[in-house]
């Protein structure tokens, strides 16, 4: 069960990330940042807890983690990737997001 606070924290961190535009992206950290009061691995947590409530349209695929690459594995991973390729970010032959050039600038 969450408690008040969670629910507070998560909705904070879940309109954030709404506001991030198709074809950027930003990381765990930073949206723990400016949410503050958070780190980067409770935004994780938050985004994980997506697949459980219902008509929720946060575009969870446009955070990643620090070094600019996808930290899910498998099929997450790869949905997560064609989602973002879709919306025209390019990954590097090593699987990474160039953030100078797909970063999204608060």
């Amino acid at each position: 069960m969450k408690t008040e606070h969670n629910s507070t924290l998560h909705q904070r961190i879940f309109d954030l990330v709404e506001a991030i535009p198709a074809g950027k992206v930003t990381t765990y950290g930073q949206i723990g940042g400016i949410v503050g009061g958070c780190s980067g691995r409770i935004v994780g947590f938050a985004l994980a807890s997506l697949r459980y409530t219902e008509n929720r349209q946060v575009p969870w695929q446009r955070v990643i983690n620090r070094q600019g690459k996808i930290s899910l594995t498998g099929p997450d991973a790869a949905l997560q990737r064609a989602l973002l390729e879709d919306e025209g970010v390019r990954f590097s032959a090593e699987g990474v997001i160039d953030l100078a050039e797909f970063g999204w600038k608060t």
